[in-house]
């Protein structure tokens, strides 16, 4: 690849560079008990990896003068563009070579071309040690055998394969765990919950979340009964409400639902970076019973945000502008990377502080609900859907979460499988709409009645979630009142099994 020039990155950045000495406020920033594995994990790439040594030398940066996390700050944060694609693709890694064995793996390319990261042993390690917390901590026993059924894609991307490699590592352990890869086939998963799960005493679904909820809603037409089972659920890819955590727990009978399931986020580039734990799902609960609360703690409340903690240790995060940069090592390290997703970061004095200005004494709400505090020194870092997976209508952001929940209400559940996807066009005359293509479930069709139903009760959420909406709606009436399109279950069109669900398409 061709390295850009040291006048073009150096002009590029120096907005970026200005930006980054500006620091959180102290309440709200996060202080890990020790700082240091991230600023020595600065000195060792800007040493051992050339395309960061070169990076860093465009931009004007000495190493030397870098001692803080503070001082850290103020080096420009690395992106795909000016860092992974600027630069020759082995200088990426230590040393500059690509001779140590490595495990490749795809991002999705949804927002353009695919990447290829590799990674080392260390990251499946760090996420079996995450994945065997979930397991230790969940109530599941921990002597009955275990059958996990991976139903993440099992292709170039990193879900399916890494999920499989830290289960495995669990088992090897001595943990009594068996592994089955059949990833997005259902007529495998179907065959194995069949005549494979009955032999075991407990299942670990681990898979996309809308995936995961087709096979729940689906077992039953395959004649297969979940419930039998002690279950528990790792989900991954994607943010979801605790509606939908509900939806899904009730359907299975899981019980408890702070320690049986579990949202990870991951990502191609350092695998598995922060994951849901029991306190911070219960955390996410009590905050959502208070909007303002909510609204403090997270900035928006038109969407809901994944809230997860993280051992600095294997990767850390910061917030600049709204948007979160990651750092952590593996086979291409990435230090301040801004990896294109909003959020922040957390620390439970701030969170406890909030929810007591709002009403809330979170160390007795603890107590009460049994919540495990055992993880509570870990930082927090709160997630949103990125900005390309929301479409525009006469300029206001509209998010899929709302005509998710809508979905998910028991009177349109049995109809729809929940999936569907939005789109921004123009009608004859020019005029701006929105249209929502929605799958229907397995030999379902949409009546009139249904399909008005329907567009009434998403446009009542969308005038309760989000303000910017109403006040369109009020202003242009009808107009602003979306357009439904019903397909058949796995229409090819917008719902094809082989791929991450589009909830967002973008015009051209």
């Amino acid at each position: 690849m061709k390295k850009t020039s040291p006048r073009t990155r150096a002009a590029s950045e120096t907005s970026a560079k200005k930006r980054s000495k500006s620091t959180p406020s102290p309440a709200k920033r996060v202080v890990s008990r020790d700082e240091a594995p991230t600023v020595r994990l600065f000195h060792k790439v800007a040493r051992e990896v050339p395309a960061y040594k070169q990076y860093l030398k465009n931009a004007g940066i000495k190493p030397a003068d870098i001692s803080t996390r503070d001082e850290l700050r103020a080096v420009p944060p690395i992106t795909k563009d000016n860092y992974l694609r600027a630069f020759a693709y082995k200088d990426l890694f230590w040393g500059g070579s690509l001779s140590v064995p490595h495990v490749m793996t795809s991002t999705s390319g949804s927002t353009g071309e695919p990447f290829y990261f590799a990674r080392s042993a260390k990251v499946d390690e760090q996420s079996a040690l995450i994945h065997e917390r979930f397991f230790l901590q969940s109530s599941l026993s921990k002597t009955d055998s275990t059958l996990v059924i991976v139903c993440f894609g099992m292709g170039v991307w990193i879900g399916g394969l890494l999920t499989y490699q830290a289960f495995e590592l669990l088992g090897k352990r001595g943990h009594p765990i068996s592994v089955i890869t059949p990833g997005i086939n259902k007529a495998e998963i179907f065959k194995a919950l069949r005549l494979l799960a009955p032999h075991y005493k407990q299942i670990i679904l681990a898979g996309y979340p809308p995936f995961i909820k087709d096979i729940v809603d689906e077992a039953a037409e395959a004649g297969i009964s979940l419930r039998k089972h002690r279950i528990a659920i790792v989900f991954a890819a994607e943010a979801f409400t605790e509606h939908f955590r509900d939806y899904i727990t009730k359907k299975l009978g899981i019980k408890n639902p702070l320690t049986d399931t579990m949202n990870i986020y991951g990502t191609a580039d350092l695998g598995t970076m922060a994951t849901e734990t029991p306190l911070a799902i219960f955390i996410r609960r009590l905050a959502g019973q208070k909007p303002e609360a909510f609204k403090e703690l997270f900035g928006s409340i038109v969407k809901t945000p994944t809230l997860a903690q993280y051992v600095p240790a294997f990767t850390s995060f910061e917030e600049e502008d709204g948007q979160l940069l990651i750092s952590g090592d593996s086979a291409m390290p990435l230090v301040r990377y801004a990896i294109g997703d909003n959020g922040g970061v957390l620390s439970l004095a701030h969170i406890s502080a909030v929810l007591k200005k709002h009403g809330i004494n979170l160390s007795k709400e603890m107590k009460a609900a049994r919540v495990p505090s055992n993880l509570a020194q870990l930082p927090f870092v709160y997630v949103y859907e990125r900005k390309d997976l929301s479409t525009t209508l006469y300029g206001l952001q509209i998010y899929p979460e709302t005509i998710r929940e809508t979905l998910l209400e028991e009177t349109f559940s049995p109809f729809v499988t929940g999936r569907f996807t939005l789109l921004t066009k123009f009608d004859d005359n020019h005029d701006q709409y929105l249209e929502i293509n929605i799958e229907m479930r397995h030999e379902k069709e949409a009546s009139h009645a249904f399909s008005s139903h329907l567009l009434a009760e998403i446009i009542k959420n969308l005038k309760l979630k989000n303000g910017e909406y109403k006040e369109l709606a009020n202003f242009l009436g009808s107009r602003a009142e979306p357009r439904l399109m019903f397909w058949p279950h796995e229409d090819p069109m917008y719902f094809r099994r082989d791929i991450k669900q589009r909830w967002v398409i973008k015009s051209d």
